[in-house]
């Protein structure tokens, strides 16, 4: 479906976030600890460097679950059985995710020594 409009892509793109959404239970967790995570900033009102930093860890990490879920979904598709290999590369995807939240973690932390500062 190459060489669509803007518009059909962009559908695809949140019928993505759906299928996510709905069969992902870590992908909803991450998306209300998003919405945390902006409340926070909402209510202490911090440089605008936070906002971009939270903005990129929080992308990150959804879209780190988001590649997570189509890795697993298309492996299991593709190879159902049990298989070694098919186990490395699902276990490196979620690899990445818990990398992009440890990173996460880090800047929360690194938010809180700044307030700490104050």
């Amino acid at each position: 479906m190459k060489n669509q409009a803007l518009f059909y892509r962009l559908g695809f793109a949140l019928a993505g976030l759906r299928t996510t959404w709905r069969s992902e239970h870590s992908f909803k967790t991450h998306v209300v600890a998003a919405a945390a995570v902006v409340l926070v900033l909402l209510w202490l009102k911090p440089a605008p460097l936070w906002w971009a930093l939270a903005a990129l860890t929080i992308g990150s990490v959804l879209a780190a679950e988001l590649f997570n879920t189509a890795v697993e979904g298309l492996a299991d598709h593709l190879h159902p059985e049990q298989h070694a290999a098919i186990k490395a590369v699902k276990d490196c995807a979620a690899g990445a995710v818990l990398i992009a939240s440890i990173a996460a973690l880090g800047v929360a932390a690194a938010f809180i020594y700044e307030l700490v500062q104050r």
